[in-house]
């Protein structure tokens, strides 16, 4: 059992980062792998169907309703956007939407904050580099302040359901630090962007999603939280066995990983209701952080990198600094807690 565990694990985490075909269809190969790692450990049973099929619909109802809503205040929100650009100084207008995306993030879900900052940065029109350096911050942002509800995004959804807690635990849980982490994120915007040659007279550029589209966004968040929540029962012999001894903050590096793979696929093959906090805190810290370093880390990411023209080298190039300095700080104040 274990020997076929560590084989689906390994797929996991090398096909989707080294064959596109299987990246641009994750949820479906998730599922499949989700599907294996259930019938090797024998926990294939209906109980598990039973509560794969339940926990997508809040975040899936959550994100088709952002999504329209959206959809219709396009324009007006547009608008808004240039029109504080040109009330309020311009590198702490972008430092408050920073801080603002994350905020909200754990309510609109994460995908649509993405979405949202996608629409800011072309209305705003800066130049390259002070865009890459503005979409990366914000998405470090949405990708911490998501996980402050169930809804957020599929790392919180993942996690609340793994661990049978109630809607205000991650919040209760990683507030405080998760909370100081966006300020600090929108206030790094304030100092290290500095536009040049920036028009303030154009849309977005970006056409309006069809209700198609919304839809189908819905219907691959399902499937990918399904297939997570799958995963994650499948691969509890192994952290039975491998991880609940490690102390936490060996666990915090480890997941470093999370770099080059969506942290929530991790959070489905870590998390388990067995770790006591400290350990589930530190996991899940260093996910967050990680996440943001390089393209597929985080939903987030994918979605404003894609819809941009974000190329990797680009991102890395200031993602992954930003994410060691990140990892070395509440590493200090984790080794500072009792």
């Amino acid at each position: 059992m274990v020997t076929g565990l560590l084989i689906i694990l390994g797929l996991v985490l090398v096909l989707p980062f080294t064959i596109p075909r299987i990246e641009r269809n994750l949820e479906l190969f998730l599922f499949v792998m989700g599907c294996a790692a259930a019938f090797v450990s024998g926990v294939f049973q209906w109980e598990l169907w039973n509560k794969a099929l339940h926990d997508p619909l809040h975040i899936t109802f959550a994100v088709l309703v952002a999504g329209i809503v959206f959809r219709w205040i396009r324009h007006p929100f547009e608008k808004a956007v240039l029109s504080g650009s040109r009330i309020i100084p311009f590198r702490l207008y972008l430092a408050l939407i920073i801080m603002g995306l994350g905020l909200i993030s754990s309510i609109i879900t994460a995908i649509i904050a993405a979405l949202v900052l996608v629409a800011i940065a072309s209305v705003l029109q800066m130049d390259r580099i002070s865009e890459i350096r503005f979409v990366i911050l914000a998405c470090y942002s949405i990708g911490m302040g998501a996980v402050l509800t169930p809804i957020g995004e599929p790392l919180s959804t993942i996690a609340t359901n793994k661990l049978d807690e109630d809607f205000y635990y991650l919040m209760n849980l990683l507030g405080t630090d998760i909370i100081a982490g966006v300020f600090v994120f929108g206030l790094l915007a304030f100092f290290l962007i500095r536009p040049r040659n920036r028009s303030r007279h154009r849309s977005s550029g970006q056409a309006a999603e069809s209700y198609i589209s919304i839809f189908g966004r819905g219907v691959k968040v399902y499937i990918f939280v399904l297939a997570l929540t799958l995963l994650g029962a499948g691969f509890e012999p192994l952290i039975t066995l491998y991880l609940l001894d490690l102390h936490p903050l060996t666990l915090y590096w480890i997941n470093m990983i999370s770099a080059v793979l969506d942290n929530a696929t991790l959070a489905a093959a870590e998390i388990s209701p067995a770790m006591d906090e400290s350990t589930i805190q530190a996991l899940l810290l260093g996910l967050l952080i990680s996440g943001g370093m390089l393209i597929p880390g985080n939903i987030p990411n994918i979605i404003a990198a894609g819809k941009l023209n974000i190329r990797s080298g680009e991102w890395a190039r200031v993602g992954v600094p930003l994410g060691l300095l990140a990892m070395v700080v509440y590493f200090v104040i984790l080794l500072s807690r009792p």
